[in-house]
């Protein structure tokens, strides 16, 4: 009977725990949100550069909005963006004081790495994304415009809403496939996969890749190349880590049989 109560007070203070963990991660959120929201035009503008460093802004080219609300709730959606972004730290440090009482001394040192990995990938690949993709992008979809008076003139009004939309679309698609190592680095780790078995399964992972990215960017070839391709370096990289992984956890078992 007493073991029981122990249990459950066990069970009562870990959720109280978890509760405490989830209500800080709202605070950093929401206190970053605000400061986000207050600067949202010049993050906008800052999300906006790689497309507005390619238009005819002497001209008057630029963003437009079409509906009355538009501008505001593209504010909104640029200060949650960026609160999950620059909180994450603040959070991932809220995800390890909550995990790390129940982990032995080694489990913390085999776990922190990725911990520590996971917001530095997110953050390459957003980099990726705006200093490279984007403006690579942009420019050949600025090619089919038709600014010649002999012609039809065609010419790009971006919507703040559409533009915002894909940018983050973008971001958020290679943020998570530079994740890849992370998760493939963990369930080696805890061997739910070795080095051979990912080196097996390679060439549908080469598949998959195409198929992901297919379905995370937009329906152009450039940019569903653009994602496969690091997608199957950083699954080759996984293969790697998983070799390191698996060789050290070799050298250790034996260690401990010649102890």
């Amino acid at each position: 009977m007493v073991e029981n109560n122990l249990e459950e007070m066990s069970l009562i203070d870990h959720l109280t725990e978890l509760r405490k963990r989830l209500l800080w991660s709202f605070v950093y959120i929401l206190i970053v949100f605000i400061i986000c929201f207050y600067f949202a035009e010049k993050l906008f503008a800052f999300l906006a550069f790689p497309l507005v460093n390619l238009l005819d802004t002497e001209n008057g080219q630029g963003f437009i909005y079409t509906a009355l609300q538009e501008a505001f709730f593209t504010e909104l959606k640029i200060a949650f963006f960026f609160a999950l972004f620059f909180s994450f730290p603040l959070i991932a440090i809220q995800i390890w004081k909550f995990i790390a009482p129940g982990l032995y001394t080694k489990e913390k040192n085999a776990f922190l790495p990725f911990l520590i990995a996971t917001p530095i990938l997110f953050f390459a690949g957003g980099s990726m994304v705006y200093y490279v993709i984007a403006p690579l992008a942009w420019k050949f979809f600025l090619s089919y415009q038709n600014l010649n008076t002999s012609g039809v003139p065609i010419r790009l009004e971006a919507k703040m809403g559409e533009y915002l939309s894909l940018m983050m679309r973008f971001i958020f698609a290679f943020g998570l496939a530079f994740q890849l190592p992370v998760v493939l680095g963990l369930m080696a780790k805890v061997n739910l996969v070795t080095y051979t078995s990912l080196k097996k399964f390679r060439k549908y992972a080469i598949v998959m890749a195409f198929l992901s990215a297919a379905f995370l960017t937009p329906p152009d070839p450039f940019s569903q190349i653009s994602l496969a391709l690091p997608i199957i370096f950083l699954y080759e990289i996984s293969i790697y880590i998983a070799k390191i992984i698996q060789t050290n956890r070799k050298k250790q078992d034996q260690d401990n049989e010649d102890a």
